[in-house]
């Protein structure tokens, strides 16, 4: 805690000094000068132009989309030499000496009066007060910018309804991982397949798609949804309507007719959803069913989009609308 203080201390008196406030020649001489050091200021000044260095690189490396271990390795650099900065400012170049007494009565004017002073004598030690503000100002910007660029990066944010958009539209193709179309032939009973909309952003929360097989006579679709399943292939939301995790369990019964019927599970939180019933929830927190998505075959026996989900995508937190969209 002390050191804390100290170095407020210096950043004060760096500020005040650099704004020009001398000494008055009849100040009273609270904290002794102490000896020039311009070792010390040459290593604060580099520590503070690392430190800018390190803040603008944390912007540069964002944007190009580098590794968080990369990002976090930037940041903790740039805070470990402004702390360095701080450290040798507080040991070397700050003149501090103990007093013992007493605390003196809550505002009391005189005792601010003092502090004022100490701060201002306190950076009697410093030659090169504007060059070092001038880095410190370098320093702070730069670390500003780096913890405001993620926050900005997160979404638009005067129009946020581009977040409730879907790619999904009649006719889009369904492809897997590789970009490559998933034919109505390859899903398989028993299995559950990750698809995405062709030429579109995989990463969107509206994108990622789970695939499954039924016995046509086994689904209990709601109504209006007849046909949204060919051949007893279904498709809904990869992302859990509970918090947005991924779906990534598939629930198949082995026994009849004493193990429970197929199911989606979200192994975070176990939200379970019932496949044959339109992704209606079984079990777990999920306040709402799976969003499905309506599929038609083309020609090609491959698997494209019939129309747009059933309803909004992503966790109850994420702006859910009351009516569901239409087909």
């Amino acid at each position: 805690m002390k050191r804390l203080l100290t170095a407020i201390l210096a950043l004060g008196a760096l500020f005040k000094l650099a704004q020009g406030e001398g000494r008055p020649a009849d100040e009273e001489q609270i904290v002794q000068p102490g000896p020039r050091n311009p070792g010390a200021e040459l290593a604060v000044l580099a520590l503070l132009l690392l430190t800018a260095l390190g803040g603008a690189l944390f912007v540069v490396a964002y944007a190009l989309d580098w590794s968080t271990q990369a990002l976090g390795g930037i940041l903790g650099g740039a805070l470990a030499c402004l702390a360095a900065a701080l450290i040798v400012t507080a040991l070397e170049l700050v003149v501090t000496e103990e007093l013992a007494g007493s605390y003196p009565e809550p505002e009391s004017v005189e005792e601010q009066r003092k502090v004022a002073l100490i701060v201002r004598q306190s950076g009697s030690r410093l030659t090169r007060k504007r060059l070092l503000m001038g880095a410190a100002g370098m320093a702070g910007g730069a670390l500003g910018l780096a913890f405001i660029t993620p926050a900005v990066s997160l979404g638009p944010v005067f129009d946020t309804s581009r977040l409730n958009e879907s790619p999904w539209r009649r006719g889009r193709r369904l492809v897997d991982k590789d970009g490559h179309p998933i034919a109505a032939d390859a899903i398989e009973a028993g299995a559950f397949y990750t698809a995405f909309p062709e030429g579109a952003d995989p990463k969107a929360i509206s994108a990622p798609l789970v695939l499954v097989r039924l016995d046509p006579s086994a689904l209990r679709l709601p109504r209006g949804r007849k046909g949204w399943a060919p051949e007893g292939i279904l498709a809904y939301s990869k992302i859990c309507t509970h918090a947005g995790c991924a779906i990534a369990l598939y629930r198949t019964p082995t026994f009849e007719p004493t193990q429970p019927s197929n199911a989606l599970v979200c192994p975070c939180h176990y939200s379970t959803f019932d496949v044959a019933d339109g992704g209606s929830v079984l079990f777990g927190p999920a306040g709402r069913p799976l969003p499905q998505l309506p599929l038609m075959i083309d020609g090609a026996r491959n698997l494209r989009a019939a129309g747009d989900y059933s309803g909004p995508t992503g966790p109850a937190w994420w702006g859910v609308r009351s009516r569901e969209r239409g087909t």
